[in-house]
């Protein structure tokens, strides 16, 4: 079975979820994404803000442009250097390997080994996903991409994440005009299976605000 397609894409996926929606026809819905499903859901805000009421994004992924970013350094993405080897040991059989590198990336040098055996194995199981991940050509975020985010939207962060995920949050929080946040203590990027009932808690308070 082959396990590399061409349509594993950012932009893919955000048609894919709009045509969703429209196709649900219930009119304005609330959407909700986390990491990488965060980054979807923004730039589906982004482009259909009359298809969503609410919008709630768990330390969506992404990069920073100039705009939000005083240290860019413009040139190559260090972040998807860092998360291409990752793909390439995945592809060349060496899953575990590959993964350590992702998620440190994400949640800092030796965090691979001390997760649970079913958080890995989760990984495992969407592991050649990175594959696809690092041809998405994903553009970084900008002040003007905030800035159209006109729904009431919830940022969610978890009290102990660390890296790249934080600053992105709260650069964009400060610049969507109707944002809040939340932060789930003693809880890192996978908050809503480290801490259940909390995470549930402030989004369903968000949403019935």
């Amino acid at each position: 079975m082959g396990r590399v397609g061409d349509t594993y894409s950012i932009a893919q996926h955000v048609s894919d979820v709009i045509a969703f929606i429209e196709k649900l026809d219930l009119g304005p819905v609330d959407l909700m994404g986390h990491s990488r499903g965060g980054h979807i859901c923004f730039r589906a805000a982004q482009q259909r803000p009359d298809l969503l009421r609410r919008l709630v994004l768990a330390e969506p992924g992404g990069e920073l442009d100039a705009s939000l970013d005083p240290d860019y350094a413009g040139g190559p993405s260090p972040l998807l250097a860092r998360f291409t080897a990752s793909a390439g040991r995945i592809a060349a059989g060496d899953v575990d390997g590959g993964l350590a590198v992702f998620v440190d990336t994400l949640e800092g040098p030796g965090t691979w080994p001390r997760l649970p055996a079913m958080v890995k194995q989760n990984l495992r199981d969407n592991a050649f996903t990175l594959i696809g991940q690092v041809r998405d050509n994903r553009p970084p975020f900008s002040k003007a991409d905030a800035e159209a985010i006109q729904m009431p939207t919830l940022f969610i962060l978890g009290a102990r994440t660390k890296g790249l995920l934080p600053k992105v949050l709260h650069a964009l929080a400060a610049h969507v005009p109707y944002a809040k946040t939340a932060i789930i203590p003693n809880a890192t990027h996978p908050m809503f299976e480290q801490a259940p009932q909390k995470y549930s808690e402030v989004v369903l308070d968000f949403l019935a605000s």
